[in-house]
């Protein structure tokens, strides 16, 4: 397994991709609300990427995917795929994932948001899942290895009652989209790949109000809780340092509640 690490001015790059995908992030929020389908919200996010951004919205043809989003709805883990049909109902959770492509450098993120006031549990779900990623986060540091990231969401997780997708991770990245080391959200302190400055990769816990398992609808893209219940991720795209780590997705105001 070949982990590229990037120097400074690779970084650099990535700050400025990154800082793209939050903005996309930080601009959609306002639009999202109860009668909007997720068609509209890929809309206004592509405009604004080629148009306002002058970059490249990477999910586009990658691999056959035809969007700029994924918008994952309720009982969509992940990769729910864009629609007219699928329009926002009042008490909706959704996860919005955005990746850009400025300058050959990819910047990736997803943050989840509410259409009008959710259940009680919705909300519990989301905000347990936002503090599982950011539990990952202050687990990297030079010479932490990736089994401490994954321990760090996975034991928070689970202490709240909830459960860790296992099927789906983050991932390397810089100019290849999906790149070495996989960064499993659960695992063991102490095993795994050791964290050294110039790694990049993303940290993206997808946390379940049930049971873990999951589903892939015939699109071959949705992902869905076999259960049928919640499920809720964050996602921000990370650099180890010389002293810890950096986190190059950060919205306006860090954005840290839905």
């Amino acid at each position: 397994m070949a982990i590229t690490l990037k120097s400074a001015s690779d970084i650099e790059k990535m700050r400025v991709a990154g800082r793209l995908a939050a903005e996309v992030l930080d601009m959609i929020g306002e639009h999202v609300r109860p009668g909007v389908s997720t068609e509209e919200l890929d809309r206004i996010c592509h405009d604004h990427i080629v148009n306002v951004q002058k970059a490249v919205p990477a999910n586009v043809g990658y691999k056959g995917y035809t969007k700029t989003l994924c918008t994952s709805v309720n009982n969509v883990i992940c990769h729910g795929i864009p629609s007219e049909a699928k329009v926002l109902r009042e008490g909706d959770i959704v996860n919005i994932d955005v990746t850009v492509i400025k300058d050959g450098w990819h910047g990736d993120t997803s943050r989840m948001y509410f259409a009008g006031e959710p259940s009680v549990m919705a909300r519990r779900l989301v905000e347990v899942t936002h503090e599982a990623m950011w539990r990952g986060i202050r687990a990297v540091r030079p010479g932490a290895t990736l089994g401490d990231v994954g321990h760090a969401i996975q034991s928070y997780a689970e202490e709240q009652r909830f459960s860790v997708v296992r099927e789906y991770c983050g991932h390397g990245i810089g100019q290849v989209y999906h790149d070495e080391p996989q960064v499993l959200h659960y695992g063991r302190p102490g095993t795994g790949v050791e964290l050294k400055p110039g790694m990049t990769f993303t940290i993206e816990p997808m946390i379940n109000e049930g049971s873990r398992y999951t589903r892939v609808l015939p699109d071959g893209w949705t992902v869905v809780t076999k259960d049928r219940k919640l499920s809720a991720q964050w996602e921000h795209m990370v650099a180890v340092t010389e002293g810890g780590v950096e986190v190059l997705t950060l919205g306006a105001g860090d954005s840290t509640r839905p």
